[in-house]
């Protein structure tokens, strides 16, 4: 386990709720703002070809005023492509999209990649940004993923996060072997999806994890006490779970 674990808050959700009437309020940049008071390590915005919730408006305003690491999530589309290729955030990690989606359902399919990804890549990392790519926690897609060079792997936790009773164990495993394949083939572990106060400190606590993102879960708590105390909260959470293994 690593001796620190970066909390990337995601301010998405943030903007949903201003979308849902068109209007100017909430603003994301502001939570973003309140998230890196709260203790955020870094602000996580995905610019989706729908332009559902974050607007490019966001992202120019979180490129000028967020002072922590900044994680462009983006699918590979020429458009968002070229926006994250120039405003140059610290990171970008691309995603799939689906127009149907509620949410981001599932990793990429690297490992059958026809060129989109690998060309995608290739584009960021040519613009000096570090590039990291979601995954299911799969082998197949890791051994992909190393190929591809990437600097990060950002493991799908939503099957983890849904699941029942009896199979999370079974979740949790599978993301501990395949995070040491990540680590082994010299790549960075983040995790994110659907992790929540109640669940997130076994995936903190799994070896090499190095960031986790969380979105949903911490702009709902800040729905009841506001963004910088919800991220302030997590953050405990966090370094108790590091606590906790340090003295086992």
């Amino acid at each position: 386990m690593t001796s620190f674990i970066s909390l990337g808050v995601n301010v998405d959700h943030v903007a949903t709720v201003r979308q849902a009437r068109r209007t100017t309020e909430p603003d994301p940049v502001i939570a973003a703002a309140l998230a890196e008071q709260g203790g955020a390590n870094g602000i996580t915005f995905h610019l989706r070809e729908d332009r559902r919730h974050i607007q490019d408006r966001d992202v120019e305003l979180f490129m000028k005023t967020v002072q922590v690491s900044t994680n462009f999530e983006l699918a590979c589309a020429d458009d968002v492509l070229n926006i994250c290729c120039r405003l140059k955030p610290d990171w970008a990690l691309l995603v799939p999209e689906s127009r149907q989606e509620v949410t981001t359902e599932g990793g990429l399919d690297v490992a059958s990649d026809s060129g989109r990804i690998r060309d995608a890549v290739q584009r960021i990392t040519d613009a000096g940004i570090q590039t990291s790519l979601f995954l299911d926690p799969d082998p197949r897609q890791i051994d992909a993923a190393a190929k591809l060079g990437v600097d990060a792997v950002e493991l799908h936790t939503g099957p983890y996060a849904v699941a029942t009773r009896e199979n999370v164990s079974a979740e949790l495993e599978r993301l501990r072997t395949v995070g040491e394949q990540v680590t082994q083939a010299g790549m960075r572990l983040h995790a994110g999806h659907g992790l929540t106060y109640a669940n997130v400190q076994p995936v903190a606590a799994i070896a090499g994890m190095c960031e986790l993102n969380i979105g949903h879960s911490i702009v709902s708590r800040a729905v009841m006490v506001g963004m910088k105390e919800a991220v302030a909260e997590m953050r405990r959470l966090l370094d108790s779970a590091l606590l906790l293994n340090l003295h086992k």
